[in-house]
């Protein structure tokens, strides 16, 4: 539950902003990212840095037919898979990434996945939002995955004001129910692409306007934003 720093009246507009994307969302929200194993969605999610879902499962569709297991992977040829994975972008240090880090996997975890945050941030090119979704996803551990719509929506409904995704992360994790962590981000993620985008935000439209300081922001050009250990 939020923290007590939080005064009631901002427990009760977080806890209506969480029914209502719940509402909105439905609460067995599912990874946009297509896969059927863990290293499937390990290997996705690093394809998908910069780059559309969409697009990532364009790509992985053949992908993961030419390359069906951990070790075809970590025995692959780096300049055939960059070629593989060009149209994601960052082609050149996603292949090199993904070889190393299918190394490991087979050389440390005999092919597996860990469930550790420690053990798979030490996997090359995965960070902490990429290892909190596959805990979530495949391990249903409690996580929060900080990508640029939840950074971007956590700030303008007054969730934080940091702008580190680990700071983010732990803001986050200090405000909402801990059963609420791993939906939220793709409800933010789908607000982001529906409703709440970077470019024009459709306010208007918004089911979460009247809970949004940051609808207010965007229309004075105030700045705003919750400090962590502050109270409204």
């Amino acid at each position: 539950m939020p923290k007590k720093r939080l005064t009631k009246k901002e427990q009760e507009r977080i806890a209506e902003i969480l029914r209502r994307l719940d509402g909105q969302y439905g609460t067995d929200v599912m990874c946009s990212l297509e896969y059927k194993t863990p290293w499937q969605l390990l290997i996705a999610t690093i394809l998908s840095a910069q780059c559309t879902d969409e697009r990532v499962n364009l790509v992985t569709k053949d992908l993961f037919r030419k390359y069906p297991s951990v070790e075809a992977f970590a025995s692959a040829d780096l300049e055939e898979l960059e070629q593989d994975i060009r149209p994601t972008g960052f082609y050149h240090n996603k292949a090199k990434n993904i070889i190393a880090c299918c190394r490991e996997l087979r050389d440390t975890y005999h092919g597996e996945v860990p469930r550790r945050i420690e053990e798979l941030t030490a996997l090359a090119g995965v960070g902490r939002k990429t290892a909190n979704v596959i805990r979530g996803n495949v391990y249903g551990d409690a996580s929060i995955v900080v990508d640029t719509h939840v950074k971007r929506i956590s700030g303008k409904l007054d969730f934080t004001a940091e702008t580190d995704p680990e700071k983010i992360e732990k803001d986050l994790m200090e405000v909402l129910p801990k059963e609420n962590w791993i939906r939220i981000n793709m409800q933010l993620i789908t607000l982001g692409r529906e409703i709440c985008t970077a470019r024009s935000p459709k306010c208007e439209c918004c089911f979460l306007a009247d809970l949004c300081p940051g609808k207010d922001r965007k229309e004075t050009g105030k700045k705003g934003g919750r400090k962590r250990g502050s109270e409204r």
